[in-house]
């Protein structure tokens, strides 16, 4: 079973139905390769549905994104992004030269997890973390934009 499909009949078993438009988006944000934003995702819906107003791609948005069915990234410009939320989480590294977003393992965040809660008694939330920089094409072009 494909993601869009888990995550389509985990909608059903919620008790919400599965229109045209919530399963259009939620094929959308499935089917790229690259983490959409909604308006990408309203591009992409009214290309075979072009009666699909922006609005209606917001609240389908907030409803999987209650639901913990997609996740919104941040990646520090005016428009967040989404992709369907994975069982095994993850975090990104976004560069702030091209946009791009890079999945980042949470082992790799575990230790400072640790310290916050040894040293400061502060349990993070973590369940979504992006952290900006430099990713390493743009610093090899651009190399002064690293320094």
């Amino acid at each position: 079973m494909t993601k869009h499909n888990t995550v389509l009949e985990t909608l059903r078993e919620a008790g919400y139905r599965l229109t045209p438009q919530r399963v259009m988006v939620l094929q959308a944000i499935a089917e790229s390769d690259r983490h959409l934003t909604a308006e990408a995702i309203h591009r992409r819906v009214t290309r075979l549905y072009p009666y699909v107003d922006i609005a209606t791609v917001y609240r389908i948005l907030q409803l999987l994104k209650r639901l913990h069915l997609v996740t919104e990234i941040d990646l520090g410009d005016s428009s967040a992004r989404y992709e369907v939320a994975e069982p095994n989480k993850h975090h990104h590294m976004v560069c702030r030269e091209c946009g791009g977003a890079y999945d980042l393992s949470p082992s790799y965040l575990e230790e400072f997890r640790a310290l916050l809660v040894n040293e400061f008694g502060f349990e993070p939330d973590l369940e979504h973390f992006a952290i900006g920089g430099v990713c390493e094409q743009c610093t090899r072009e651009y190399p002064a934009i690293s320094q």
